[in-house]
């Protein structure tokens, strides 16, 4: 039987084998799938916002890209996973682009860019994304073979 997470916003979860991790509804918020092949473990936090900077309420690991990849990997590697580690990415819309001032840099560019930082300074390449546009969009990480499946309304559905 398959295991099935539900991962909140600003939350995480990690799991090995026959496990399937999601998170709906994302908006402006990323969801960061890390996933090692080998050991067949892999970990989906729901980031809400690009840095600590943004928020009062700072004790959330999950909550920011910066911190929320170290953990990741760090509950990861206590269920065996050893790397090399992957990541794919999904999220990131501009959900009220009509309402940014001209030129204004909206939430979800900045939280694709905070975590693509985070995932660099970690040593991990972005094996696959779903990023942007104007839509929200729901995902599944399996965690047996690492496909991250994403649903959208307007979009379908597509394999990563």
């Amino acid at each position: 039987m398959i295991e099935q997470i539900r991962v909140n916003v600003a939350a995480y979860a990690v799991a090995r084998g026959d496990a399937v991790i999601s998170t709906l509804g994302l908006g402006s918020c990323v969801a960061i799938a890390v996933h090692d092949l080998a050991t067949a473990v892999g970990g989906l936090a729901h980031v809400l916002l690009p840095s600590e900077s943004m928020s009062r309420d700072r004790d959330n690991r999950a909550k920011f890209p910066g911190t929320a990849v170290p953990l990741l990997l760090e509950e990861m590697r206590k269920l065996g996973a050893t790397g090399p580690f992957t990541a794919k990415l999904a999220g990131g819309a501009s959900m009220f682009g009509a309402l940014l001032p001209s030129g204004g840099v909206n939430m979800g560019e900045r939280n694709v860019e905070a975590v693509r930082r985070a995932l660099g300074v970690a040593g991990i390449g972005i094996a696959a994304q779903d990023t942007g546009g104007d839509y929200g969009r729901s995902v599944f990480l399996h965690v047996r073979d690492g496909r991250l499946v994403v649903r959208s309304l307007n979009r379908g559905e597509h394999v990563l």
